[in-house]
């Protein structure tokens, strides 16, 4: 079995594969007071309650956006599954060209992503992540990450206008059923959502035109995704597990 883990901003995601096949996945906060200690045995009792066997572990491979995490959590998984795990950076082999001023600096997450993509759904394509913040990124059908940016998450959003806003009140982050709101909260969830939504739409024509990619696939992942699209109307692909896919296969490429 190979344990792959994808540290995100707030939460932390493991996945369980089997050969190809993801079996479970878990989630933790990321908090980076945790101790090695406290996150090995957060790692064990996923094992013990799902009944799998962490001696079963062939190996461990770590993406992570949040250095700060990476002692403890590396040090747990070399204590509590006796297992040396593998750091994706930019010097494993990718098979993907990062051109950029400098590859080492592009985030890590995206990089996964877009192997994930480019392995799966094939070139070019277009990936969104739907996070803490929204990435848009392109890998051209030479393989080539040529350009990406970062947009604010809708969380971010919508805290900002609580936080900033005495009387605006935090909501529920859901799709809206009509773009006819009669009360605040219907108000802000319009508000937020849609202008994600109108700045996605924006974001693929232009990225679809400036780069010459009319028939460039676009791939969605993140837990925020289907906010912005529950119609399937934007996205060619929703694919939850793209990051957790990528992973797998960079540990492939490298083992």
């Amino acid at each position: 079995m190979l344990l792959v883990i994808d540290v995100g901003n707030t939460n932390t995601v493991f996945g369980l594969f089997e050969g190809d096949e993801i079996i479970k996945t878990w989630r933790m906060s990321t908090e980076q007071t945790k101790t090695s200690d406290e996150i090995g045995i957060v790692i064990r009792s996923f094992f013990e309650n799902e009944e799998k066997d962490f001696r079963q572990i062939g190996g461990v491979i770590i993406g992570s956006v949040v250095p700060n995490m990476m002692y403890s959590l590396t040090h747990s998984v070399r204590k509590y599954l006796n297992t040396e795990p593998m750091i994706v950076t930019a010097d494993l082999k990718l098979d993907l060209e990062i051109v950029r001023d400098n590859p080492k600096t592009a985030g890590v997450d995206r990089v996964i992503d877009l192997v994930a993509a480019k392995e799966i759904y094939g070139m070019p394509s277009i990936v969104i992540d739907y996070g803490t913040a929204n990435t848009f990124d392109v890998v051209n059908e030479k393989g080539q990450f040529i350009t990406g940016f970062i947009t604010a998450g809708v969380k971010i959003c919508a805290a900002a206008l609580n936080r900033k806003s005495a009387q605006l009140p935090e909501v529920e982050l859901v799709a809206p059923e009509s773009f006819v709101a009669k009360d605040t909260v219907k108000s802000l969830q319009v508000g937020v959502v849609a202008g994600r939504i109108g700045e996605t739409v924006e974001i693929i024509k232009t990225l679809k035109e400036s780069l010459n990619i009319p028939h460039a696939k676009v791939i969605a992942t993140g837990g925020l995704a289907q906010i912005i699209d529950p119609k399937n109307e934007i996205f060619d692909v929703y694919d939850p597990m793209l990051t957790l896919k990528g992973l797998k296969i960079i540990y492939d490429k490298n083992k």
